[in-house]
């Protein structure tokens, strides 16, 4: 039977129980604004793509990969130095990573400086700022699962830090590492989280979100919008789907570099009777909030300096997640230059603190 043949008696077969002619009328129909910000729209088709390598890589780690602290290091230097192909599996698997979370970054900043996030893709924001959470809490559950020695003990400040939440911070960090220390049991305890538990949450509320992108279209600037002009349009396919398609692709580019010329290292096995090593740095898109608490005197006032710092990081991503609400002028079809020097300061603040982190000698 000719391939074309094939083709349009699948098409058939799928047509009369799923109802095709309506996904080919709303693709046909679904069109991309075309303005000066145009650009920021592919950094959120990029970190889909980013998010798709993850979840593959991830798969394939799993196969060999054992979740105790005697066997994860083992199984890690295993999938590097035996299985066909494991090292560059586990470099891109870690890159993507980090490359996943500057896109995330930039489309969540380009998002609030358009002012995206005003009536009515409020909830397509909050949805957003909870896939942003849910990202930062990947990358600290996958941290650790390597079980080396800058994992341990950087998992260890880090729910020490969630031990200064007031009230439940104990409670915290109990839950988190399964006992008093960081063990096995905080090893199998972030497993879990890291492939079953996260994985559903994207899930349900990536689908969410995603349906809310489609089904409110594409945000314009504010100054078209309140103009009453309308833009010009390209239809979603072909013409800006080749041009996502040219993003993922020049992603992937860059993301097969860092892999085969930078791999992942492993480092040493973790060792909880050790001291802990100078210069522990977490990763990078916590280096901020890591020297922001370096910085912080042990008391202000009659709090612990670590609690203050800790009660700021929760106001500031409070007020993030709430900012289509408390931005009552963007939700009016106005500019606020407030909220504009607000993100300013906030992106100012990120870049300054994280680059004096992996300035400072020995990570001090």
């Amino acid at each position: 039977m000719a391939a074309p043949r094939v083709v349009q008696t699948v098409t058939t077969w799928l047509d009369e129980r799923v109802n095709l002619a309506e996904i080919r009328e709303f693709v046909r129909h679904k069109v991309v604004p075309v303005h000066k910000h145009t650009v920021w729209y592919y950094f959120g088709g990029m970190t889909l793509f980013l998010f798709g390598i993850q979840v593959c890589t991830g798969i394939l780690l799993l196969l060999y990969y054992r979740p105790s602290a005697e066997e994860a290091y083992e199984s890690v230097q295993f999938i590097v130095t035996e299985v066909q192909f494991g090292w560059l599996i586990r470099s891109i698997h870690s890159w993507s990573a980090n490359l996943m979370m500057a896109t995330l970054m930039i489309h969540l900043f380009s998002v609030y400086f358009t002012q995206a996030y005003r009536k009515p893709r409020e909830l397509t924001w909050v949805t957003g700022m909870i896939l942003f959470g849910i990202a930062l809490f990947f990358g600290f559950s996958g941290y650790l699962l390597p079980w080396n020695t800058l994992a341990y003990f950087a998992t260890k400040v880090g729910t020490d830090v969630a031990g200064q939440v007031p009230v439940v911070g104990t409670l915290i960090t109990q839950i988190l590492r399964g006992g008093e220390d960081v063990t096995g049991a905080t090893l199998s305890r972030f497993y879990g989280i890291h492939v079953a538990i996260l994985p559903l949450l994207t899930t349900g509320i990536l689908g969410l979100h995603l349906f809310l992108v489609q089904k409110q279209g594409m945000s314009v600037p504010l100054e078209l919008e309140h103009g009453g002009r309308h833009p010009e349009a390209m239809p979603f396919f072909p013409d800006f789907f080749l041009r996502d398609l040219v993003g993922w692709l020049s992603a992937l580019a860059v993301l097969a570099a860092l892999a085969a010329y930078f791999p992942w290292e492993l480092g040493v096995k973790a060792d909880p009777f050790a001291p802990a090593p100078a210069g522990i740095r977490p990763e990078w898109y916590f280096m901020y909030m890591f020297q922001t608490l370096k910085y912080l005197p042990a008391k202000i006032g009659p709090l612990d300096g670590e609690m203050v710092g800790i009660l700021g990081f929760n106001l500031g991503g409070l007020f993030l997640l709430l900012v289509p609400f408390l931005d009552l002028k963007a939700a009016r079809g106005e500019e606020n230059p407030l909220f504009f020097w607000i993100g300013v300061g906030i992106v100012a603040y990120i870049v300054v603190l994280s680059a004096l982190g992996y300035l400072a000698p020995g990570g001090n």
